[in-house]
């Protein structure tokens, strides 16, 4: 973690707590950030819970955001959520191209720049997935692939006056319990800082990379303790408000120490 970068910690909820053990979900993370006052929380429930959870997230640190987000601010879409819908929910954040948007969902490099404009345009601060597959890896793509990801959203994020976030998420390690060496992840981190750098060295330099792939209790000091790693954004650990919470009060110990 680098000192001059406020640590972000996102939990994403995926098709998880929709309904009751979501607004108690959303309850706990509420008593982590009274623990956790120099972390950046930041929740993503399904979009059933979204606005139950932004009321009882209301009054303290604990930020919204949303899974996904359409292009368009309207029209015959059914079953599409607009990011004027999810700001009018609570959110101040959005998921943009997961991998699993891009695999189950045929996310290609336009639609996931137009959700990034389309997010911050209605003034939603995107956190933007990048990341390769094992093949990719394997075959020594793994560069490759991230910079072109990073490349294609790249003008949109270094201009917007509005924060940003980019995660990087090697595709191999997301719910497979593996998970990059922290050698490996600061390679690929460093990697997204210096592209961001050339567009502009300020937006480089102020701007979280966070990782995303099985990040966890038992590994997120090594993970969180490299310079370019700037927070998590977690899945299967932030079901659970003490495993979350183990992570972010990681997250306060490097950062305060």
């Amino acid at each position: 973690m680098n000192a001059k970068r406020r640590p972000l910690i996102a939990g994403n909820w995926k098709m998880h707590h929709g309904g009751m053990s979501g607004i108690e979900l959303a309850a706990g993370c509420v008593k982590i950030s009274n623990h956790t006052p120099h972390v950046d929380l930041v929740i993503a429930p399904p979009y059933t819970a979204l606005a139950a959870a932004a009321h009882g997230c209301d009054g303290s640190p604990v930020a919204i955001a949303a899974q996904n987000i359409h292009a368009k601010d309207s029209g015959a879409y059914t079953g599409e959520i607009s990011a004027s819908m999810l700001v009018e929910a609570g959110c101040k954040w959005v998921i943009v191209g997961h991998s699993e948007r891009r695999q189950y969902y045929g996310e290609n490099f336009q639609i996931v720049h137009d959700k990034t404009c389309a997010a911050i345009d209605s003034g939603l601060r995107p956190i933007v997935c990048v990341g390769e597959t094992l093949e990719e890896r394997e075959a020594g793509k793994t560069l490759e692939i991230v910079k072109r990801e990073v490349v294609a959203v790249l003008p949109v994020l270094a201009k917007s006056t509005i924060p940003v976030a980019i995660a990087y998420e090697p595709v191999w390690a997301i719910g497979t319990g593996k998970n990059a060496q922290p050698s490996d992840a600061e390679e690929v981190h460093a990697a997204i800082r210096n592209w961001l750098a050339a567009a502009s060295e300020e937006f480089a330099e102020r701007t979280r990379i966070l990782y995303g792939g099985s990040l966890k209790p038992e590994n997120a000091e090594s993970l969180l303790s490299c310079a370019n790693v700037d927070g998590g954004l977690i899945g299967g650990a932030s079901l659970d408000a003490k495993s979350f919470g183990a992570i972010a009060t990681v997250a306060e110990r490097l950062t305060a120490s």
